[in-house]
């Protein structure tokens, strides 16, 4: 690149840059806030997910290399990392419109598509979703857990990782120039990865300059989330522009939970609609049943927190969608807001947990 070129490119990134403040960046391009509506802040619409394939039990082999029928759903709700088909939600392209379209019909107004580097994210899919449905899209910047980065990953300097964030929201992603409007979400596993910690630093220079909203995957033990808060601080992160997935799988004692808040990122319960027995990626969490998830919410609410909360579904399997028996993206709209009304939580404040904090927390600064 020569001298010019590389000055042409800077003072373009600075326009770009320039451009996004006080907006929300959509696969469509920026948007005002106040045009969001109701959000949810984790969710996927295309991906492949089998990094997470999980072996069936001994004796339960036919069923994991069985269509996905009617009478193998209870097994499959079960055991949804079990079956290869299952995690190839990126062949339901056009189930998750039809899924958009009863999203947006019951008050939905935008989707946070979580899926990043490593799990086949797919902006064409994602705007051309937008275009037919009317629901805004935001894409995921950036990396997933340690087994998906590539060598070439591993191998990058914080720097490389870096720039690439940045690009990926400046100009393009994946040699497109759609363009990510959040970073994450981030994955982390536990204990915390080189790899995924040049990601964490990465991602929380990217922030520092752009002023944009990330997202994180902790990884799958109570102490996680307040690791990753300390790695992007010290990286100078803003914990108020940070969303912290996973929660109800995560830290399930209120007191921890209660110390972690006071670290003031987002606090997400985004598993709605997910409940199991056995949770296969950690057989020692009993897995909350949503009804569980909401008594916590409540307790949150109580103890001061409203302004920090987000909810969401983080469906990514296939038997998640109504299609195949699953509670779809409307879940949340259709049956979790009665259930939140009815104990005790207002309608200004399932307003501020669908509506403003994520509109807060997606505006670039």
């Amino acid at each position: 690149m020569t001298e010019s070129e590389g000055e042409t490119k800077f003072s373009a990134s600075i326009a770009a840059m320039l451009s996004l403040t006080g907006k929300v960046l959509t696969v469509l391009g920026p948007v005002e806030p106040e045009q969001l509506g109701r959000t949810m802040t984790h969710e996927h619409l295309t991906l492949t997910f089998e990094c997470c394939y999980c072996p069936p039990a001994t004796g339960e082999e036919a069923a994991a290399l069985a269509p996905i029928e009617l009478k193998n759903l209870h097994w499959l709700q079960q055991n949804p990392y079990s079956h290869h088909e299952n995690l190839l939600l990126c062949q339901e392209t056009n189930a998750v419109r039809d899924e958009l379209l009863r999203y947006r019909k019951a008050g939905g107004g935008t989707i946070v598509e979580n899926t990043t580097t490593g799990i086949s994210r797919d902006l064409p899919v994602l705007q051309q979703l937008a275009k037919d449905t009317g629901v805004h899209i935001v894409a995921g910047a950036g990396y997933y857990v340690d087994v998906t980065h590539s060598d070439e990953t591993k191998k990058m300097m914080v720097e490389e990782l870096t720039d690439i964030i940045i690009n990926e929201v400046l100009h393009g992603a994946d040699g497109t120039d759609i363009r990510c409007g959040v970073i994450g979400e981030i994955g982390t596993s536990w204990p915390i990865t080189e790899s995924e910690k040049k990601v964490l630093r990465a991602a929380a220079h990217a922030q520092t300059q752009l002023g944009c909203p990330v997202i994180i995957h902790p990884g799958r033990n109570p102490a996680a989330p307040g690791e990753v808060v300390r790695v992007l601080q010290e990286a100078g992160g803003d914990i108020s522009k940070t969303v912290m997935s996973h929660l109800d799988r995560t830290i399930l004692d209120r007191g921890e939970l209660l110390e972690f808040a006071k670290l003031g990122s987002y606090l997400e319960y985004d598993l709605f609609g997910t409940e199991v027995l056995n949770y296969a990626f950690n057989l020692v969490v009993d897995m909350p049943s949503d009804s569980q998830r909401v008594q916590t919410l409540a307790f949150l609410i109580k103890e001061g927190y409203e302004d920090r909360m987000l909810i969401s579904h983080d469906i990514h399997t296939k038997n998640r969608l109504t299609k195949y028996g699953g509670h779809g993206y409307s879940h949340i709209l259709r049956n979790i807001v009665p259930k939140m009304l009815s104990r005790g939580i207002s309608q200004n404040q399932v307003d501020k947990i669908l509506i403003d904090n994520p509109k807060n927390w997606l505006t670039f600064k």
